[in-house]
């Protein structure tokens, strides 16, 4: 009875444990399911962006990231770039295979098989914690580099990662495998300012993706794993460790061999860095005025320089502008220590009005408005003896020489002395027939001073470079270059009263000169004589004129004074005009741009000069068989060919200029294909030579003409013609050949007829 109570309890103890277990059993499968349910009604709520904004199908298929736009001289040479980010995309074709295999050997072995989850990565990195691996796939990753930035509070990283699987199964629709690939690639960060592997390849091997060898690739995919961390340059071993653990993967999963892979871990580190920054590369007075003009055209059109991958298309020539640079440092070095020795032991600035009297006051007028003493005043008081020994305390400071940058000790006072006494420059040359900008050299060094005396809007006195517009509005005229002028002064009555008597800088032993040997000796008296013969109107005609050859004219008064290059110019605005000259009179705008396509490749906008009739063909030809007297012997720019090299038998024409005291020094140069301008002159004009034979245009900035176009004619590579310029294809009705002309001169009285324009002060 016994065994038979213990068995029926037994039973009935079976009986409550099976309906337990069932009832269990029917909860747990009710919680599953409503686990299930909630979760996919989770994931559809986190896809349709109830917990922060998911990319929409556009998105996914045209990503944006922040592209370096690209600035390419006419011969196809990455000159530089604008960017937030460094960054410039390649196709998969550019891609080396060891690259790939690297990436996918050591993120993602399993990439060609998923289908952006790797259900088994994942459930290995959910069991063992991510102790055995990560397990987020290259299309996960890229989704995050696309749409996210990394969260560390855990919550949210979940939600990211959630986020990150629909975008990767999504990217997975969209693109193939190897575009996702190449997608990764142009985006993953690389450290400092490198994205993206085309900009990798360059920053540290000094080479495009292509030619990347296993040990380099393995080196960049190592990266990926902590871009900091991992650098080459700031941690090489860990960086060498890295790279071997990537080697390791490759040859574990069959993509390198054993013996190549024993090869490339034994191979040394070997970097070839190249730094990219946008103060680099060519031309970058050239590409920083680019930047500025770039800036207005995009705002115009909602595009951006900085992140939207434009392809810029100049019309600089590689070639020519390291001609040009090589030019301005083989003449500016020679010439600055001339400047140096001339002032030997004495301070180069001097009064204005009395030019051989040192300005006393001239470092304490300047000092004041450095950083150095503002910070100084604020922290010791105005007038503090302090301040005074702080500006005389000496510490260690880099300076720029033309020999390269130099460690020394100075003070700010004699620094400011240095910089102070270094001269300047700036430099264009373009196509007059075409109007395209070849090379442009703002300054001494863009690193350092980053001025750029090129610029439109950087002006300096142009003195007799100024001379060929007024000849050239007398001939236009039908004054003839054969005409015999007086060299007697002239005086114009000016109308408050009082008289302007302009003089020649050098004794005229001829009491009459005709317009060819005027404009060769640049005699002051002839211009200003043809400013009278043109009549009380003249200074109007003449700014007139220059208005139709480029140059912004409401800047220019109309005194009789301009005659003498009174006004200041700037050097592209003076090249610009002079190549009229060379283009049968008409002025063509200098361009700098062809065209601007998107990162796409599609064109954007395509650039044409505007061009102006300014004066007749037979005048424009008439000015350049002028002035190539003047770079023949005898001229004021002889010595480009008895000094510098430059044979006579090839046709170039020019003007030299010096304005007061020597402060600056300017040299035009025209050839058939080529114009080209230099300026020379120091910061400051009360800061100049002592003598004119060395502050004379002649002598400062005629040699950097000299120096780029004998290069220029010797690099076969450089297509430019020796032959004469082009006569115009009309019937000539100036008389070029003197001995032909028949005339007298001109040897009337000053005119007394006032100026009309009153306060004037000559």
């Amino acid at each position: 009875m016994t065994d038979c109570q213990t068995m029926f309890k037994a039973y009935k103890k079976a009986l409550a444990n099976s309906s337990n277990y069932q009832t269990i059993t029917k909860k747990l499968w009710r919680y599953f399911f409503f686990f299930l349910f909630g979760f996919i009604a989770f994931l559809f709520m986190v896809k349709i962006g109830l917990f922060g904004k998911m990319p929409d199908i556009d998105e996914l298929e045209n990503p944006k990231t922040s592209l370096a736009s690209e600035v390419y001289s006419a011969d196809k040479i990455l000159m530089g770039k604008y960017y937030y980010e460094n960054r410039a995309n390649c196709t998969f074709k550019e891609l080396p295979d060891n690259l790939i295999n690297a990436l996918v050997a050591t993120e993602d072995i399993r990439f060609y098989k998923h289908s952006g989850i790797d259900i088994k990565a994942l459930t290995r990195a959910f069991v063992f914690l991510g102790k055995d691996g990560g397990a987020s796939t290259i299309t996960q990753q890229l989704a995050k580099n696309l749409f996210h930035n990394r969260s560390t509070f855990l919550p949210a990283r979940m939600l990211q990662k959630l986020k990150e699987m629909i975008i990767a199964v999504e990217l997975e629709k969209q693109y193939t495998k190897d575009e996702i690939v190449t997608l990764y690639f142009n985006t993953v960060p690389f450290g400092g300012n490198s994205f993206g592997i085309k900009s990798a390849s360059k920053t540290f091997f000094s080479k495009i993706p292509k030619k990347l060898n296993v040990e380099e690739s393995a080196m960049l995919v190592g990266m990926l794993k902590g871009s900091t961390l991992y650098n080459p340059v700031r941690n090489p071993e860990r960086a060498v460790k890295r790279r071997n653990i990537v080697l390791t993967q490759m040859n574990k999963y069959d993509f390198i061999s054993d013996e190549e892979f024993e090869l490339s871990k034994a191979m040394p580190l070997t970097l070839k860095i190249s730094v990219q920054n946008q103060n680099e590369g060519i031309a970058p007075y050239f590409r920083d005025y680019l930047r500025e003009y770039l800036t207005e055209w995009c705002k115009a059109r909602n595009l951006n320089i900085y992140r939207d991958g434009l392809k810029i298309y100049t019309t600089i020539d590689s070639k020519m502008q390291r001609h040009a640079e090589n030019a301005v440092t083989k003449q500016m070095r020679t010439l600055q220590n001339e400047f140096f020795t001339e002032w030997k032991g004495q301070n180069p600035w001097r009064q204005e009005k009395e030019s051989w009297k040192e300005d006393e006051n001239y470092l304490w007028k300047n000092i004041k408005k450095t950083e150095k003493y503002g910070s100084l005043v604020e922290r010791f008081g105005k007038g503090s003896d302090s301040v005074v020994y702080y500006l005389h305390k000496k510490g260690p400071m880099t300076i720029f020489t033309w020999r390269g940058d130099r460690d020394t000790m100075l003070s700010c006072i004699d620094s400011l002395k240095y910089y102070k006494s270094l001269l300047h420059t700036g430099f264009m040359s373009m196509n007059p027939n075409t109007g395209e900008v070849k090379a442009w050299v703002g300054g001494n060094n863009f690193k350092n001073f980053q001025y750029d005396h090129v610029n439109p809007h950087s002006n300096r006195q142009v003195g007799s470079t100024f001379k060929p517009f007024v000849y050239a509005l007398a001939i236009d005229n039908d004054v003839s270059p054969c005409y015999i002028a007086p060299t007697k002064p002239v005086t114009f009555k000016m109308p408050e009263g009082g008289y302007w008597t302009p003089k020649n800088s050098m004794r005229v032993k001829s009491t009459h000169l005709n317009l060819y040997q005027a404009l060769k000796l640049s005699v002051n008296t002839v211009t200003a004589h043809l400013m009278q013969k043109l009549g009380v109107n003249s200074p109007y005609s003449v700014r007139k004129l220059i208005g139709k050859m480029g140059i912004d004219s409401t800047k220019i008064k109309p005194y009789p004074s301009i005659c003498l290059g009174s006004m200041d110019l700037s050097v592209y605005e003076m090249v610009g005009a002079y190549s009229t000259f060379a283009n049968a009179g008409e002025f063509i705008e200098p361009i700098f741009i062809t065209r601007i396509e998107d990162k796409y490749g599609n064109l954007i906008e395509e650039f044409t000069p505007k061009r102006v009739e300014a004066m007749r063909k037979q005048t424009a030809y008439a000015l350049c068989k002028m002035m190539q007297l003047t770079t023949q012997s005898g001229g004021t720019a002889s010595r480009m060919r008895s000094t510098y090299g430059i044979p006579y038998e090839i046709p170039i024409a020019g003007k030299t200029g010096t304005t007061q005291n020597n402060s600056d020094g300017w040299f035009i140069g025209v050839t058939p294909d080529l114009v080209s301008g230099a300026w020379v002159g120091c910061e400051d004009r009360q800061v100049h030579f002592r003598s004119t034979a060395l502050g004379q245009g002649g002598h400062m900035a005629m040699p950097i003409f000299a120096y780029y176009m004998k290069a220029i004619y010797e690099d076969r590579s450089i297509v430019i013609t020796k032959n004469d310029f082009r006569k115009p294809d009309i019937e000539m009705t100036i008389e070029l050949d003197c001995a032909n002309y028949i005339g007298d001169y001109d040897d009337a009285p000053p005119s007394d007829e006032p100026d009309p324009i009153e306060g004037v002060d000559f």
